[in-house]
């Protein structure tokens, strides 16, 4: 049988970082957003060096807002206080 602190978690939806932030800044634009100036970098230079010059800091710019940062946001607790 579940006590009613067990009910109230099961009862809960995961909190999304992403419900906060406007369409411009969702996982899909900024994967679209990356992967495009890395193939228009390559596409309008066609040097491979250029093109890895570009990737390195839009792969961590992708990296950090879509891997780290979400997981700062939940870990944090910010986002349990606005759900209350």
């Amino acid at each position: 049988m579940k006590s009613l602190s067990d009910k109230k978690l099961s009862d809960q939806k995961a909190i999304s970082p992403w419900s906060y932030k406007p369409w411009w800044c969702q996982p899909w634009s900024i994967l679209l957003t990356g992967t495009s100036l890395i193939s228009g970098s390559w596409f309008l230079l066609n040097n491979v060096w250029i093109t890895v010059l570009v990737a390195i800091p839009l792969l961590a710019w992708m990296g950090f807002f879509l891997l780290v940062w979400p997981r700062l946001m939940v870990s944090s607790g910010v986002l349990d206080s606005d759900a209350d």
